[in-house]
């Protein structure tokens, strides 16, 4: 169970983070920072390191050096299952929808990692449409549907860091908006959440810093107030 932090405390540090894909080096020294109950966005452009970011911190790429710390525990030694177990939930940009199971299958399929998830019954008044599509296969739901599986299934484990890679790409608008809605409601409920995006207009209003990922490692630190005034440079590393 994630140990309780005080508001404001670090939930996570990722330190001079360096990670491989066999021998490519893909990670080149990231730093940043969440603090509990935050929201931020690790922004780039494709091939920049931000997915690789994510994997890194669950264990799931190769070799990897640096230091994460997850409230407070130092986990870049850790197994996959262990981090976890620290109260780590990641949503992978292909979703891992289970084809041939129902909706509400997938969703009671991954293990609980730590006391307080959501009840089936809180995630369909989230998401009224998984409701609605309990019993449909996961081949039969829409794009939008897949992804709102997906978070639901992180949502129901217990963990309280949440992974969000590009949950946004390829929706429609009305779901973009409904996903925004539901970031929201976390954070009132006290996730922390780190989103790598590549629609800069979807993570813009949502989070509290953004953290420019450039060549594997973070070149930029965006606050929340200083959008407006940074926007000649984010067009220049995102083309936004």
């Amino acid at each position: 169970m994630p140990e309780a932090h005080a508001p404001g405390t670090e939930y996570l540090r990722v330190t001079d983070l360096h990670a491989f894909y066999g021998e490519a080096h893909i990670l080149h020294g990231m730093d940043f920072v969440v603090n509990r109950g935050e929201c931020v966005s690790l922004l780039g452009r494709n091939g920049a390191g931000r997915t690789t970011t994510l994997r890194a911190i669950l264990g799931l790429t190769g070799r990897r050096s640096g230091s994460i710390m997850l409230n407070g525990r130092e986990a870049i030694g850790m197994a996959s299952h262990r981090i976890a177990r620290l109260g780590v939930g990641y949503c992978p940009e292909e979703r891992g929808i289970y084809a041939s199971l129902s909706a509400e299958e997938n969703l009671l399929l991954p293990p609980v990692v730590a006391s307080g998830g959501m009840s089936l019954e809180a995630l369909y008044a989230m998401f009224p449409n998984l409701a609605e599509r309990r019993a449909s296969q996961g081949s039969r739901l829409s794009g939008g549907e897949q992804q709102m599986l997906a978070i639901a299934r992180v949502l129901r484990t217990g963990a309280r860091l949440l992974l969000l890679d590009e949950i946004t790409e390829g929706l429609a608008p009305v779901i973009v908006e409904k996903l925004g809605e539901v970031i929201r409601r976390l954070r009132e409920a006290d996730y922390t959440i780190v989103l790598v995006e590549q629609n800069f207009r979807f993570a813009m209003p949502l989070a509290d810093r953004h953290y420019v990922v450039e060549r594997g490692r973070v070149a930029e630190v965006v606050g929340k107030g200083e959008v407006e005034g940074r926007m000649e440079m984010l067009h220049e590393y995102l083309g936004v």
